[in-house]
């Protein structure tokens, strides 16, 4: 079954494909067929080679796929490959079965969208990205599906382009990401030129060997990586680009944050993890910048008043949950946090899609009482934003972030400072998540429900809902049953934790402090957001700033965006240029003399034919 790897990539390219050449003349039943199905059947056929691979494990535990060498040139040669191991497997299953389950809500939701056809090719067209990006063998081909979620993200969040809101957010989203996939493409041309290669495992054994921890070369391959996972995951300095990504549809924004973009920068330190244990100061910096992003985020998060933008800085601030591993060299913790979030995210994505299909709002205040009315979405939010703010014992992001949670004191990097810093992240996320339930979901309603949801969105809430009870079970701490099954699992590649700071703050203390926070934030939101509170948005200098995600687009536009414009205004009448414009004012005079011979008069038609015809055969007459 492992043969048939290519599959699970070649499917959704394919029907990405038809749809682009052919989804206008299609039927929506036979787009939508394409367009859910096609993922589905990736996600079946993700599924049967999961299960050979974990009944019959191929030697070390990892499958190369060779199909066929992309180029050859001075001893470079890039290959066309799939690689297999728990990491990629893990990584795989989720990204299709999820991306299925937002495809198949896509087809009632976008069902009367114009653009149908166009909307299921982008989108399909996308998975197919990350699932390269995922299965690469080496860097170049992983850097090929990187680009390639970057545009299909432009496209979709600028897919209603009728808006020229949602074309800047697009562009935005587009430019800021250039500045990390710069620093990863510089990286690569660093790496082949120091080690003579870009495929994964080999480079990582060779830097393992030719290059001792701390020296230059794995600090500056290292750190140019790590500008490019910053961009992708939206993390501190690069985040600003992922709140206006809210402007395209919102299974757009359920796929960017649950199943592909911004989990790019996590896989990638993930799968290169050993440059980043050669470079300790830059895996330090990871876990600063994971962590500073976290509490900015959830800052933000506390002060918005559209639905869709306090999820986008929920996700900004749990991609700093998993950086945070990932600088502490939890890297398990990481993936396990990346899995757990896929479902709750999707579910609180694709609910609130729900709330706004019915009352064709997003502001919080303008929201109140649904719950009676919307069901579905009320019991799937509150399900998902318990997965998100960790409550205790019974819920999938308990567990995961749990274990960061410990890890972040009792690994060899951990200390009190990240375990402080990752508890009030703890505090903020319950505070913010149960703040937008009660503003949605409790008080006077004020809004009037046009729409209810159908079987396709019914089957996808319900099982992400399913998803984000049970998905913690399969990574439990000793004393809540003790089976680390995922953890386990990624051991072959991701090595575990060591942990030499076991006390005072032991595991179960850990879990105490989460499941106390936790309490503390579900008070507090009803204390200063319940039913019998005014609903009015809070008002002060802080609230203002973190509405604006601290100025970070003010700072930007003031450092960045005017200078350049202003620099582009002055040069534009550079004398390089002068040769390009005189080619356009010729062509433009030239237009000018040959609009003049158009008249409309017959007889200037004629004469001009027949001297026109007297002087062909002049010359024909003289060169003879």
């Amino acid at each position: 079954m492992l043969h048939f790897l290519w599959l699970v990539v070649a499917i959704p390219f394919t029907s990405a494909a038809v749809l682009a050449l052919f989804g206008s003349r299609f039927s929506r039943r036979l787009v939508a067929f394409l367009g859910a199905g096609s993922i589905g059947l990736a996600a079946v056929v993700s599924i049967l080679i999961s299960i050979s691979f974990l009944s019959s494990p191929p030697p070390n535990n990892a499958y190369t796929q060779h199909l066929w060498t992309w180029m050859s040139t001075g001893g470079f040669q890039p290959e066309i490959a799939f690689y297999l191991d728990p990491v990629s497997l893990l990584m795989l299953l989720v990204v299709t079965f999820v991306s299925f389950l937002i495809h198949l809500y896509s087809a009632e939701y976008m069902h009367d969208d114009e653009g149908y056809a166009r909307f299921f090719a982008y989108m399909n067209l996308f998975v197919a990205s990350m699932l390269t990006l995922i299965l690469a063998n080496n860097l170049l081909l992983l850097y090929l599906g990187w680009e390639g979620v970057g545009l299909c993200s432009f496209l979709l969040i600028g897919f209603w382009y009728q808006d020229p809101a949602n074309v800047r957010a697009a562009g935005k989203a587009f430019i800021v990401t250039r500045f990390g996939d710069t620093a990863f493409a510089i990286g690569l041309f660093l790496l082949f030129t120091k080690l003579g290669t870009l495929d994964i495992q080999e480079l990582m054994h060779r830097a393992s060997d030719q290059w001792p921890i701390s020296t230059g070369a794995a600090i500056a391959s290292a750190a140019l990586l790590l500008g490019g996972a910053v961009g992708k995951s939206a993390q501190l300095p690069l985040q600003t680009w992922l709140p206006d990504a809210m402007a395209g549809p919102t299974p757009t924004s359920a796929l960017i944050h649950a199943a592909t973009m911004v989990t790019a920068g996590v896989y990638l330190i993930a799968r290169t993890h050993v440059l980043f244990t050669l470079a300790p100061e830059v895996q330090l910096a990871v876990a600063i910048i994971g962590a500073a992003t976290m509490l900015l985020a959830a800052f933000s998060a506390l002060a918005q008043r559209d639905m869709k933008r306090v999820l986008a800085y929920s996700t900004i601030s749990q991609i700093g949950y998993m950086f945070l591993a990932l600088g502490l060299g939890a890297w398990s913790a990481a993936m396990f946090h990346f899995m757990t979030h896929a479902f709750f995210k999707a579910l609180l994505f694709l609910a609130a899609g729900v709330v706004i299909h019915a009352i064709h709002e997003q502001d919080l205040f303008k929201m109140g009482g649904l719950r009676k009315e919307l069901r579905l979405a009320f019991f799937s939010f509150i399900i998902g934003g318990c997965a998100l703010a960790g409550l205790p014992l019974i819920t999938a992001g308990f567990f995961s972030k749990d274990l960061i949670l410990w890890q972040s004191w009792a690994g060899p990097n951990g200390n009190i400072l990240f375990w402080i810093v990752g508890m009030t992240g703890a505090l903020l996320t319950s505070l913010y998540t149960f703040r937008m339930i009660s503003l949605a979901f409790y008080g006077r309603q004020q809004a009037h429900v046009h729409a209810h949801s159908g079987a396709p969105v019914r089957i996808a809430l319900i099982t992400l809902c399913v998803l984000s009870i049970v998905g913690g079970y399969v990574d439990t701490p000793p004393d809540y049953g003790g089976v680390p099954a995922l953890s386990n699992f990624l051991n072959s590649v991701l090595p575990p934790l060591a942990i030499v700071h076991p006390g005072p703050i032991t595991e179960t203390i850990t879990a105490l402090c989460a499941s106390t926070v936790f309490a503390i934030g579900l008070g507090l939101a009803y204390l200063f957001f319940g039913p019998q509170r005014t609903r009015v948005p809070m008002t002060g200098f802080l609230q203002e700033l973190w509405f604006a995600g601290w100025g970070f687009d003010w700072i930007y536009d003031r450092l960045l965006v005017r200078p350049f414009l202003w620099v582009a205004r002055q040069i534009r009448r550079d004398p390089a240029d002068l040769p390009i414009r005189g080619l356009g004012q010729a062509a433009m005079l030239g237009n000018r003399a040959l609009r003049l011979t158009q008249t409309g008069r017959v007889r200037w038609y004629a004469a001009g034919l027949a001297m026109g015809t007297a002087a062909i055969l002049a010359v024909a007459f003289f060169l003879r």
